[in-house]
Order: C-alpha cells, then sequence, then structure tokens
C-alpha cells in the first residue's frame, strides 16, 4: 500500500536558490557595437515589461518630468537607429517604470561589478570577512610553525 505523499515536507531536491544577480540571456542582447547592444537591452525589457509601451513612456516621462514619447522608445529599442540613443536619465526612468534593472546590470559586468540588492550587503560583508579570516588563519598557522621550529633544540 502506497504512502500518501508529505505535503507538509520540503522537498530539498526542487529547492533552487534565489536569484541573486538578474542579467539578460546573453543571446538576446549579443550585438557587433556597444550602441547596439544597448538598444538591445532596451528593446528586451519593453518587450518583456508588464503593460503598454504608451503607459510605460507616460510612466517615465512623469518620473522624469520630462516628454518621453513612445516614439522616443522604439527609436531607443531600434538598432536601425543608431542617431537614438538613450540618454541616461531616461535610461534610469525606464528602469523606474519597468522595475527592470538588467540593463544596469550588464553595464556593470563591463566593469567586472554586479547589481544586487541591498538585502544582500550583510551577506557579502560575511564573505568579505570569511576571506579575511582565512587569510589570518593561514598566516597564523605559518606563524605557529615558525615558533615551533625556533623553540626545538
Amino acid at each position: 500500500m502506497a504512502h500518501p505523499k508529505d505535503k507538509t515536507t520540503l522537498d530539498l531536491f526542487e529547492w533552487q536558490p534565489p536569484q541573486i544577480v538578474h542579467r539578460f540571456e546573453e543571446i538576446r542582447v549579443r550585438a557587433a557595437t556597444l550602441r547596439q547592444r544597448v538598444s538591445l537591452a532596451v528593446a528586451e525589457t519593453l518587450k518583456q515589461a508588464e503593460g503598454e509601451r504608451d503607459a510605460i513612456a507616460t510612466q517615465v516621462s512623469d518620473w522624469l518630468g520630462e516628454t518621453v514619447t513612445l516614439n522616443m522608445l522604439d527609436a531607443y529599442a531600434s538598432q536601425a537607429r543608431e542617431d537614438h540613443s538613450i540618454p541616461v536619465v531616461r535610461l534610469l526612468g525606464l528602469i523606474h517604470a519597468t522595475g527592470d534593472l538588467r540593463v544596469l546590470q550588464m553595464m556593470a559586468e563591463m566593469f567586472g561589478h554586479s547589481v544586487i540588492d541591498n538585502k544582500w550587503l550583510p551577506w557579502v560583508e560575511v564573505g568579505q570577512l570569511a576571506d579575511k579570516k582565512d587569510e589570518f588563519d593561514r598566516a597564523f598557522d605559518a606563524a605557529r610553525r615558525q615558533a615551533r621550529k625556533a623553540m626545538r633544540p
């Protein structure tokens, strides 16, 4: 006779750690130039955003206090419109309107950094302290070995 599945116990094999760093799939933003890569990132952000593009344009406009139209967003998202790269303040407005931080992550990675939620910063400090402790432990052990050698007759 089969036992019913226990619904109160978590299945450890199904658990996945939370995604700390959010990034675009590389294939979705692969381009020949940085300008084209940014336009693909804008396009991907708009494509995956909840809500209509004109509503997003309105949110960006309201947040910035300047007019950003649907046509402007479409131009920023077009690789063919190389003369219409998104200015950084409008990119910030787009991030505000969509909540999509992946474009910031894409930029941070170019400089060897990552964008993470502030709630994870204490754990970053824990990791830094663990590295420092390991370094200290190795130095301590080496000094202890030297001291023991020095004490031998």
